[in-house]
């Protein structure tokens, strides 16, 4: 077993349904390690399949932080999830043990590896229940493009879905007339970063999140839905996530389960794009790694641990 690193995150980025998950879990039992998720989904109990958490045998192997933080009707915001990962870190590094951060969620690594200044707004109930009903009244669409119009460069680093996270940006403007893209600003975190991509060609990369889609809805994705349903409003921004509108479609006779798998394939595609603009392949800070070809071996090799 290697000694852990020296004050030194082992971050593993790259798109959904790569196999980040798979290689962090081996390179945690090599590296005495433990995982703090960096996916902004994966916090919510009760969403394990559409999601892509880690399977039951996966979490008992390496310990995971940063999954199943908050139900789905709770909030949980950016500030929350960067002191959460800090502190998560900091106890690894306690223990002598190496923390890996692992996942998809750009904002979230950024969080962690670059040290944001994250506005500390408290968040504005009030507020945020007038800007949901619109979402649910006008489309979150809508409230998106304000947005745009209001602080582009917030927008730009957004994912138009993620209903929480456009919010939340037009919260803090609301509540302070500052640009929510203010808290770009950065301070480095008091650990070194080592950052690890995984990557495939993109026609490849789609085939197996397309097989990865119909392996979740045989696993009973529409089931796990179905439970979600009967103890949360479908307007939560939660039950937004990537896939969760279809298949509560589907529940609801609105779509057929073939239309709603053939959907959300091809939004994953549009949403693998879009990670591809915070995990850009000419980062020379990211040392890049073919997920059809990878191994921990090859991996510790090339990164010379």
């Amino acid at each position: 077993m290697t000694a852990p690193l020296s004050r030194s995150l082992f971050c593993i980025v790259g798109p959904t349904g790569v196999g980040k998950t798979a290689l962090a879990i081996e390179l945690a039992e090599r590296l005495n390690g433990q995982i703090v998720s960096a996916d902004s989904r994966q916090i919510y109990r009760g969403m394990d399949i559409g999601t892509g958490k880690p399977t039951p045998d996966q979490l008992a192997r390496v310990r995971h932080h940063l999954i199943d933080c908050a139900d789905p009707d709770q909030s949980y915001t950016l500030a929350e999830y960067q002191a959460d990962a800090y502190a998560a870190i900091g106890d690894i590094f306690a223990r002598g043990q190496q923390p890996l951060l692992v996942g998809g969620t750009g904002l979230y690594v950024r969080a962690v590896t670059d040290g944001l200044r994250i506005p500390a707004v408290p968040p504005n109930p009030e507020l945020r229940t007038r800007l949901e009903a619109r979402a649910t009244r006008e489309g979150g669409d809508k409230l998106f493009e304000e947005l745009q119009h209001i602080d582009p460069e917030a927008a730009a680093k957004i994912d138009p879905r993620n209903v929480r996270r456009t919010i939340r940006a037009l919260e803090v403007y609301l509540s302070t007339g500052q640009k929510f893209s203010a808290a770009g600003q950065a301070e480095p975190p008091p650990f070194a970063v080592r950052r690890l991509g995984l990557t495939l060609p993109r026609d490849e990369l789609y085939r197996r999140v397309d097989a990865r889609v119909d392996e979740m809805i045989a696993r009973g994705w529409l089931d796990e839905v179905r439970v979600l349903a009967k103890k949360y409003d479908r307007m939560l921004p939660a039950l937004s996530s990537l896939g969760y509108p279809q298949m509560g479609a589907v529940l609801r006779g609105e779509m057929t389960l073939e239309d709603a798998a053939q959907e959300i394939k091809h939004h994953t595609h549009r949403f693998i794009r879009h990670q591809y603009a915070w995990f850009h392949p000419d980062d020379p800070r990211i040392a890049w790694f073919d997920a059809s070809r990878v191994d921990v071996s090859g991996v510790l090799a090339a990164i010379k641990l």
